[in-house]
């Protein structure tokens, strides 16, 4: 079987090698310093015309850090001189389609790059109605059953130092539970609530700084609070207006939430994403709204934007 991938991956990489294709103009976030770049700034809906959501986290020129990996946000990882290469650690809020479609695209991607140490994927467990993030890759590239079982050699056993995913499922309460640490960086997490929908909120410390994301959530619980408490960069999905009511509300903080959870965790930038139809066109309301509560810096996400 192995010699089949081989003969596959050869014929696939000389094809493409081969292809008349255009490259697109590379955007970076600079060469030096810590900064986070927004992939994908929109939810599901194509109208928005945005990425779903995806960020990428780099240091001194290097992409080091994936959290999500919505629809487009491949294709916006190729508009950025980010190298597969380089990325540390993926790591995911939850599966739904918004947040992981582009998972296989980025992963393929990187089977043409020059990618030899495994990659670690974190990610929320399973319930009834979600996989677990080992049972997500698995699903994907693992045999007898995988979608894309002809990749099977990306989550088998490797000899070390050589590449192959590495899922892990993230148990984690309303305390910041240590989740990765390699070099400079560390990653923590939390649960965060999003219906019945396991979901983790992500905390990732790097070049001393300190950036969170908060996923999908409706904010209750303090587990979000703690873990961006002094952060320097706090990204909050502003998926739903402060009126919103019934499941949109279930899922989803309302503006008032984030500028309280801002606020009580003193963080220093706030950075709104995941921005629906429903909010779109709102933005001085929102503003409004968080500022009765948080008088810090606040961005409203657009793909691409870099965040030093």
């Amino acid at each position: 079987m192995h010699w089949v991938q081989s003969s596959v991956k050869a014929v696939v990489v000389a094809a493409l090698l081969l292809w008349p294709g255009l490259r697109g103009s590379a955007q970076g976030c600079g060469a030096t310093g810590v900064a986070l770049q927004v992939l994908g700034s929109g939810g599901p809906e194509l109208q928005d015309k945005r990425a779903s959501s995806s960020y990428l986290i780099w240091e001194n020129g290097h992409a080091r850090v994936i959290v999500d990996a919505g629809g487009g946000s491949a294709l916006r990882f190729g508009e950025t001189d980010a190298k597969m290469s380089d990325v540390d650690v993926f790591l995911f809020s939850h599966f739904h389609v918004d947040h992981s479609s582009d998972f296989p695209a980025l992963v393929f991607s990187s089977w043409f790059g020059n990618r030899t140490n495994p990659l670690p994927v974190f990610g929320p467990p399973g319930n009834d109605i979600m996989p677990s993030t080992t049972e997500f890759v698995r699903d994907l590239f693992g045999e007898p059953h995988g979608a894309w079982r002809y990749l099977s050699e990306m989550v088998e056993p490797h000899p070390q130092g050589t590449y192959e995913l590495q899922p892990h499922d993230v148990v984690a309460g309303e305390t910041p539970v240590a989740v990765f640490h390699q070099g400079d960086v560390a990653v923590s997490a939390v649960r965060v609530v999003h219906g019945d929908f396991p979901a983790l909120a992500w905390r990732v410390e790097i070049g001393g700084k300190r950036i969170v994301l908060s996923g999908d959530t409706n904010g209750e619980g303090e587990g979000l609070t703690r873990l961006a408490t002094d952060a320097d960069i706090f990204v909050a999905h502003n998926a739903v207006p402060e009126d919103a009511t019934g499941l949109e509300r279930r899922l989803h903080m309302p503006p008032s939430v984030i500028g309280a959870t801002a606020a009580n965790a003193h963080v220093r930038q706030l950075v709104l994403s995941h921005r629906m139809l429903r909010t779109l066109g709102k933005e001085k309301q929102t503003e409004s709204e968080i500022r009765l509560r948080y008088a810090g810096p606040i961005a409203f996400a657009n793909d691409l934007d870099c965040f030093r």
